[in-house]
């Protein structure tokens, strides 16, 4: 498999800005692909790739190597490492000049011994899952490894999923039908660049992930409160469900993301969402006793999209999971009394930590705030289930 030596460059830019700087992957990827406008899909489809194959397997890499880089003759040497573990040859260029792929091989054998560096993952995520999840821990954390896989939630207000799927195939993207409204990609395109996106016809929302607004049971004309709304995928989801009919509030802390929503809103010809930034508790108190339906999609740790997001596990600490413990617990007092008497809750969250999940639900059901509320049914989606996003959802009720 061929390469060029500038694609090389990117790539090395990417993960040092990664790695050295801290910037999101996604970000910073994108940056490096905006910086030279010449670059073809294929040179783009190449950095992406391989940026984030050595960030998933970065711990693993640079255990081969022995010493995680130090300088730009290190980023080089990784690439290589790595395309040598892939199966590749590599050219016969002088920043590759010192890598047997013999030795490679054997070091890499040896270190995958222990499952944190085969794994790629840091020893006390190790460690926590393993104590969180015991058996169930070991496939999931592999399953965590593999390639996210590309679905779109079809915007039926707009589009029915055969005619989505009809005219990304006229523009030469193969999708086929999952259940629902839910359409999966099986070759990867610049997905933004096409008429049904512009058109407004699909969202791109993992298959887990669009488990969490049917489980509201909505319906139209109710008054629903997404209150962790984020740039408002599941918002747009239920005011899909809702059929635009009803009152949708998106409530955040971050400004800016429930901005996102309105443009996103605006191209899906959604007319029911009104966003509010949560600026004070007071944002809150006003909507006490108002809401048929609420959802709480709460910060987590995210750990179940480490496959989309793998610089994540790089940038988590035990202290960040318990900072955001915190923050469930304090939303899951708070925020549940919006509903009316007779509403529905949805507890949900993107990680398969059962201290994120059921614990955080068992605790509030068993405090003064959840006392009048009745736990319906619960799910919780590791990555191995069906090969999507691990989730947790649960749908609880308010008796009084």
């Amino acid at each position: 498999m061929k390469f060029y030596a500038s694609q090389v460059q990117a790539v090395i830019e990417a993960l040092r800005g990664i790695f050295e700087e801290g910037t999101y992957a996604d970000r910073m990827i994108q940056q490096v692909l905006k910086a030279d406008p010449r670059r073809g899909s294929r040179d783009r489809a190449f950095i992406a790739e391989n940026t984030y194959e050595i960030v998933r397997w970065y711990r693993l890499l640079t255990a081969v190597a022995g010493r995680e880089p130090r300088s730009e003759a290190d980023w080089w040497q990784l690439f290589g490492i790595r395309w040598l573990l892939e199966g590749h040859p590599l050219p016969p260029w002088k920043e590759f000049a010192t890598l047997d792929a013999e030795s490679i091989r054997r070091q890499a054998h040896e270190v995958r011994q222990t499952r944190a560096i085969r794994e790629s993952i840091p020893d006390w995520l190790d460690q926590r899952g393993e104590q969180e999840l015991g058996d169930r821990w070991p496939p999931t954390l592999s399953a965590l490894n593999e390639t996210a896989q590309v679905v779109l939630r079809a915007n039926t207000l707009q589009t029915t999923v055969p005619q989505l799927i009809a005219s990304l195939a006229g523009e030469g993207i193969v999708a086929e039908p999952i259940a629902a409204d839910a359409v999966r990609i099986t070759d990867r395109k610049n997905l933004f660049r096409t008429k049904a996106f512009q058109r407004g016809w699909f969202e791109l929302q993992d298959w887990s992930s669009q488990q969490v607004a049917p489980l509201l049971q909505v319906e139209p004309g109710q008054r629903v409160i997404d209150a962790c709304a984020g740039a408002g995928g599941k918002a747009l989801h239920l005011a899909t469900l809702m059929e635009n009919k009803g009152s949708l509030i998106a409530l955040d802390t971050e400004a800016w993301k429930l901005n996102e929503l309105k443009k996103r809103a605006k191209r899906n010809r959604v007319h029911v969402v009104e966003t509010r930034p949560i600026s004070s508790t007071k944002i809150i108190k006003r909507l006490y006793d108002s809401a048929d339906r609420l959802l709480l999609d709460v910060p987590c740790s995210g750990l179940g999209v480490l496959r989309r997001n793998p610089d994540a596990k790089w940038k988590l600490s035990p202290e960040f999971i318990e900072r955001v413990r915190g923050i469930q617990a304090d939303i899951l007092q708070r925020y549940p009394r919006m509903i009316k008497p007779g509403g529905r809750l949805v507890y949900a969250t993107c990680s398969v930590l059962p201290s994120e999940n059921a614990e955080q639900v068992r605790i509030f059901l068993e405090s003064e705030a959840g006392r009048d509320f009745t736990l319906l049914e619960e799910r919780s989606i590791l990555p191995q289930d069906e090969g999507y996003d691990g989730f947790y959802l649960a749908a609880l009720s308010r008796t009084v």
